[in-house]
């Protein structure tokens, strides 16, 4: 049986694609975090979007999220730096066209050998999923950074 989960004002969603979601960007971070990136850009639609930095033009494609994360890594080549994204606080809301809008918060911690974790960013993710026979997708992803 399916039960939803009420959000005060906003259509209420299945808990059971709720729960999913969480399921799929636990696994998404877990693929990002270790460098995984082919791994991470499966999780994205055929023709997905991805804009992480202001200001920078979106990745599309699966190949081109790759290439756009293999690039950005690259300043970290000689950092022993382990990066990790911690989304929180997910508003999902079922849109007409059967896609899914996401908004969830983000922090992203960078821990150094023998260091303490420092919260690098604090950032607000927007995505449009799809959820299909592979399960759930991301159709894209556009990331705000907070400033201060």
């Amino acid at each position: 049986m399916t039960t939803t989960t009420t959000t005060g004002g906003h259509a209420a969603v299945p808990t059971d694609l709720y729960l999913r979601v969480q399921h799929f960007y636990a696994h998404q971070m877990q693929h990002l975090d270790s460098g995984r990136f082919e791994e991470y850009a499966a999780t994205f639609t055929e023709d997905g979007e991805f804009q992480h930095s202001p200001g920078a033009r979106p990745a599309r494609t699966r190949p081109g999220i790759v290439r756009e994360l293999v690039a950005f890594h690259e300043r970290f080549e000689n950092d022993p730096v382990q990066r990790r994204h911690w989304f929180n606080h997910i508003a999902l809301e079922l849109r007409e066209d059967g896609t899914v809008s996401s908004t969830a918060y983000a922090l992203v911690v960078n821990v150094r050998p023998g260091g303490k974790p420092d919260i690098t960013r604090s950032c607000v993710v927007h995505d449009i999923l799809v959820d299909g026979p592979e399960g759930v997708r991301l159709r894209s992803r556009r990331v705000t950074h907070d400033e201060g």
